[in-house]
């Protein structure tokens, strides 16, 4: 996916074609390997639909938080990194006290390491592409997983706090119009 393509010439399809492209076998390997360490709990969970729906929310919403943030850039960006960290999301909100072994030694729980990544893109995304990584596309994912696992919480709170005033206004209408 160009950015600059697809804001100025619309080249949408590259918002989802992207995530299927790799810079090479490692870059490949190290997604399939997260994907199938966090994904097969996720897919457990919720089913295969619902992971590929989120997958997809995650890798797309990346892209379109990347062609927004940077519009001019040229700069080529590939890889369902974005999706795979909106992946690492989940994973940490669906089982936040479950163990992480960095490098196979040190536990950390699932919640303290997403939110180690969160940082660590954060403050990676305002220095660039450095390094051919494409911080921005991971945050993206990161931010949008968040946005999808956040809704549900956010919309049943306005429901209750609209229903609550509604039927309050409801309530002070009788009352004033039998008096």
């Amino acid at each position: 996916m160009v950015p600059l393509l697809v804001w100025k010439k619309y080249f949408l399809w590259q918002l989802f074609t992207y995530l299927f492209l790799h810079g090479g076998f490692t870059h490949l390997l190290f997604n399939l390997l997260a994907l199938w360490m966090f994904g097969g709990e996720l897919e457990n969970y919720w089913g295969s639909k619902k992971l590929l729906f989120y997958f997809l929310f995650c890798g797309i919403g990346a892209g379109v938080l990347t062609v927004l943030l940077s519009p001019n850039q040229f700069i080529p960006v590939i890889g369902a990194s974005g999706a795979i960290y909106g992946i690492l999301l989940a994973f940490g909100w669906l089982f936040p006290n479950r163990p992480i072994f960095i490098y196979f030694l040190f536990p950390i729980p699932a919640k303290y390491m997403v939110l180690l990544y969160g940082i660590i893109e954060g403050f990676s995304s305002l220095e660039g592409t450095g390094g051919g990584i494409a911080h921005l596309t991971h945050l993206g994912g990161l931010l949008f997983g968040l946005f999808y696992m956040a809704y549900p919480f956010f919309r049943q709170k306005f429901r209750q706090k609209y229903y609550r005033r509604k039927w309050f206004k409801r309530e002070s209408k009788n009352k004033n119009y039998y008096h």
